[in-house]
This record gives structure tokens, sequence and C-alpha cells, in this order.
């Protein structure tokens, strides 16, 4: 069995609890811990424990609104009975058909040509600007319930980019919403909702290929569960009161700056 070190399990958990969600980028933040401490990667049966932690948040924490989309889904496919929440659920299978094509086609090239600290540093403030200029010249009117098919599909499609390191899935996904005129609540709720679907299949496929591995220390993944999970759930909470009342300002000021840090002193 693998050693427990209690710092760095707990130093990788918080960062995957509160970048998961956060238009922010896990990957900008998993390179300090590394340049730092030279701590490499903790493994593939970590990272399925922590991603499952963010998983179980989400879903506890939209436990209503996931439970009145799937209701009203099924009355649909077997009775067909229209409802705002049958469309949302149609809705989000939509948007999320974009990333599971992207992700069986470009995983391997993307791990092969953009896991550079320059593409990170990069893609850090570009995709910065692009959220605030989104947050800056969007109207700001709609909820998920006025988009029509091709703002989802365009939201599903700009989920895709995630797959490069820097982006964030949740800062695409929000950006994207705003350019789509969705209010800011409503551009995180639905990125949140769209986690739901991308992480559990990325969670998945992690799983399987864990199948193969004979030393997993369960106090550590248990340990890295519990943590991801609590954080992860506070993460969202305080999200969506912070951005319906300041808005992505805050993010795009702190990618500005984290990825000055990182030309400066990691490219």
């Amino acid at each position: 069995m693998a050693e427990f070190d209690l710092i760095r399990t707990t130093c990788l958990a918080l960062i995957q609890a509160l970048t998961e969600f956060l238009p922010i980028s896990s990957s900008a933040h998993l390179i300090f811990p590394s340049a730092m401490f030279g701590w490499d990667d903790q493994g593939l049966a970590f990272n399925v424990a922590v991603h499952f932690g963010s998983l179980f948040a989400v879903i506890l924490y939209f436990r209503k609104d996931i439970s009145q989309i799937l209701l009203g889904w099924t009355l649909h496919v077997t009775k067909q009975q229209e409802s705002n929440e049958a469309r949302l659920g149609w809705m989000i299978i939509l948007a999320t058909c974009p990333i599971v094509v992207a992700g069986f086609l470009l995983k391997d090239t993307v791990d092969l040509y953009f896991r550079s600290t320059s593409v990170i540093a990069s893609t850090t403030i570009i995709f910065a600007l692009l959220l605030w200029f989104a947050d800056k010249k969007s109207n700001s009117t709609k909820d998920m319930n006025s988009l029509n098919w091709r703002a989802f599909i365009l939201i599903g499609v700009a989920q895709v980019l995630a797959l490069v390191p820097g982006t964030s899935r949740s800062g695409i996904t929000m950006t994207a919403g705003l350019f789509c005129k969705l209010n800011r609540k409503d551009s995180a709720r639905l990125s949140f909702l769209l986690s739901i679907p991308a992480v559990a299949g990325a969670t998945l496929l992690s799983f399987i290929d864990l199948l193969d591995e004979s030393s997993v220390n369960w106090l550590e993944l248990l340990y890295g569960w519990l943590l991801s999970a609590i954080f992860s759930y506070l993460c969202i909470h305080y999200f969506l009161k912070l951005v319906t009342s300041l808005g992505f300002i805050p993010f795009v000021i702190y990618r500005l700056l984290l990825g000055a840090v990182l030309f400066l002193f990691f490219v």
C-alpha cells in the first residue's frame, strides 16, 4: 500500500475542489505544488476519488433541479408530456455531445501537444480576457429556459475548448452562456449542470483504467473524496452568491495575475 502523505493529499484535494467549478483553471494551479514541492501527480486512483467528490457535491447541491429535470425528461420520453424540465434535459444532452465526441478523438492530441506551462499560462490569460469581454458586453437578461437549441450547441462546443489545459471548463461554459445573453447566475448554474455528465464520463473512463492498478491506499482515497466533496459543495454555494452580486470581474483579475505569475516564474 502506498504511503499516505496527509499534507500533500490535503493540498491536492483542496485544489481540485476549489478549481473544478470556479472559472480559474485547475491545470494552472497544479503547477505550483509540483514546482514548489516537487510533487508529481498523485496518481490515477486519487484523481478518480477527488473528481468523484466534486461530482457528488454538485449532484447533492442541485439535487432538486436534477430530480425535476429527470422526471420531466422521463415523462416526455414515455408520455410525450412537454415541460421546461424535459426541454432542459434534452438541451443538456445536446450540449454534452460535442465534448463526448471531442474527448474520444482529441485526448491523445491534447496530451501530446498542449500540456506545456506556456500553453497553460497563455490560455489562462486569453480566456480571462474573453470572460471579461463577455461579462462586460452581455445584456445578461435570459434564463436557461429562454435559450434556443443553437445556444446550447454553442455552449457545448465551447466546452470542447476545455480539453486544452488552462482554459477552465467552468470558465469557458460560463463565458459562452454570457455571450448567449444568459444572466450571470444561470450561466453559472448551467455550467454546473453541464459538469455532471462531463465529470461523470471522465471519472468513469478513469475508473475503468483504475481496475488494472493493484496498489491502492483506500484511506487516502476516502480522505481525498470527503475533502473534495465538502469544499466543492461550499465552493458552489458561495460562488453563486458572489457572481450574482459582483459578477465575474474578480475571477478575471485573478486569472490575469495568475497567468502573469506563470509567465514570469514558470515559463
